[in-house]
């Protein structure tokens, strides 16, 4: 039992951490410990207690992933650009520092910009193709966010340069991960990011929001410049944090980066950070003096809303005429297949849709706001047709529509599709697995099929008495497993052979694990 409380306790701490693929495989890992102990979890008053708790909190997790969209599934991301050279060393081309040197000289900054040999060594590597090749991407995508960043380094009252700090540590990519967990276009780690305001929940990660992060980015820069009064160790303690650099300066007397880089006191991937900034500043106000051309991407502009309550995506790029992806570009923050459910949260949409939005939506209950969809009517629909492909009956179409038996589809028209209502629950006496509980199986498929396999190859009670052997009915009787109810409905479903034959939707690849006593 022990074990199986250290599992349980660890897939809380990675789940309210955010790491909800390892969250997945501790819970996994806790389950498969009660449904092959073949112990009856309700015979142990000490073992109930804990089976109940692991299955309500993790069903109450489940519950929540679904009704977004979405699983236990990590966020996108893509490599940190700083990953790829913040460790390496190259060599110094004797040939560039005098056009370096002249360069610089002809050049607005308004951070100081040493041309030494640390800095030439990479402003050579990104000459090569493969530097070449990370400098045009960060400078291509520097375009979407330029100008919003200027505006937030001048409103919080730091240099205009800084911005350069973000194209080392990212390449101004929003879902840039490092292996060291720092995620966004600043790569905060979480603890620094919660620091300086940036929400992490299930469904959003405000360090992958482009604004939010480059204001709390700003603010920590001018924290740290506010205790050393000098911009490189402000830029080497937002890389390796304000203490290495603290014990660097009471160890050496000098609180100059450079001493600190001579002496070697600071990480190796840190003594690299100011010179890789340094040169991408010089790369990147004078491209073409190093055979870099780029045209760099437009800001994007944007609607914002405020839909008040969860949404799905797929509802609202319905409603809009979007594609799902284009509202993840606009919105990396978020992390699942809807919105959270909080008033305050902002939503941006393609600019000029958000009246088109707010007239479409107003057409559906906002509690199903998670829950149904939106269809747009192609030439040979039919509601037959349709309902087939959402699961659902064609009379709930027609009903949720207004439209009279028989009546012809039209080609463009857009169809609202209700969701499947879930199966209201009876009530069940004290201490019995409840039918939630029961549907928690579900989310724990991969566990609960193993198990039903193995229990396949042998009769689950024993001959003459009936008695269940070793808990096989037990675990037969989870098999009354939740399902979605298909593509676009996140509602629970719990099927039970109790209950008759269950026609409900699964989920897409899946087969549905129901009751078999």
């Amino acid at each position: 039992m022990r074990a199986w409380k250290k599992k349980f306790a660890a897939g809380e701490q990675e789940y309210k951490a955010g790491h909800l693929e390892t969250a997945r495989r501790d819970f996994d890992e806790a389950v498969d410990w009660i449904l092959e102990s073949g112990y009856d979890p309700n015979s142990d008053p000490k073992l109930g207690e804990l089976f109940h708790r692991v299955v309500d909190t993790v069903y109450g997790y489940e519950l929540q992933a679904f009704r977004a969209g979405d699983g236990f599934r990590e966020a996108p991301a893509v490599p940190a650009a700083i990953d790829e050279v913040a460790d390496m060393t190259f060599p110094v081309d004797p040939n560039l520092k005098a056009r370096a040197e002249e360069a610089a000289k002809n050049i607005s900054h308004d951070l100081p910009l040493t041309v030494n040999d640390e800095v030439l060594s990479f402003l050579n590597f990104f000459q090569t193709p493969r530097g070449k090749a990370i400098v045009e991407t960060g400078l291509r995508r520097s375009g979407r966010y330029q100008e919003m960043i200027a505006r937030v380094l001048r409103e919080e009252g730091i240099p205009q340069d800084l911005i350069y700090l973000a194209q080392a540590e990212s390449a101004f990519q929003p879902l840039a991960l490092s292996r060291a967990g720092a995620r966004g276009i600043w790569q905060f780690v979480a603890w620094r990011g919660h620091e300086y305001g940036l929400k992490h929940t299930w469904w959003i990660d405000e360090r992958q929001d482009p604004e939010k992060a480059t204001r709390a980015a700003a603010q920590h820069l001018r924290d740290l410049y506010g205790l050393y009064g000098d911009w490189y160790l402000a830029m080497a303690a937002y890389n390796c944090g304000p203490g290495n650099v603290q014990k660097g300066i009471e160890r050496t007397g000098y609180a100059d980066f450079w001493e600190l880089y001579r002496r070697n006191v600071l990480p190796k991937e840190t003594k690299n950070y100011v010179p890789i900034i340094l040169a991408l500043t010089l790369i990147a106000k004078d491209a073409a003096h190093y055979g870099i051309h780029v045209d760099r991407d437009d800001p994007v502009p944007t609607d914002v809303v405020k839909p008040g309550r969860a949404i799905d995506l797929r509802l609202v790029a319905e409603s809009i005429d979007v594609d799902v992806e284009t509202l993840h570009q606009l919105n990396p923050a978020l992390l699942r297949l809807a919105t959270p459910d909080d008033p305050s949260f902002e939503l941006h949409l393609p600019k000029g849709t958000a009246e088109k939005f707010s007239a479409s939506i107003a057409d559906i209950p906002p509690e199903k706001w998670v829950s149904w969809r939106r269809h747009k009517v192609a030439p040979g629909d039919t509601l037959t047709s349709i309902a087939k492909k959402y699961r659902v009956t064609p009379a709930a179409i027609a009903s949720a529509n207004n439209l009279e038996k028989g009546e012809a589809l039209s080609a463009g028209d857009k169809l609202i599709i209700p969701a499947v209502a879930t199966r209201e629950r009876n009530e069940e006496p004290a201490g019995a697995i409840s039918r939630a509980q029961r549907g928690y199986a579900s989310w724990h498929r991969g566990s609960l099929q193993r198990q039903l396999g193995r229990f396949a190859q042998m009769e689950p009670f024993e001959s003459g008495t009936g008695k269940p052997r070793n808990g096989a009915a037990d675990l037969y009787d989870w098999g009354c497993a939740r399902s979605e109810s298909g593509q676009g409905t996140h509602e629970a479903q719990i099927q039970c052979g109790h209950q008759g034959q269950a026609e409900h939707g699964v989920g897409r690849g899946q087969k549905p694990v129901t009751c078999f006593d």
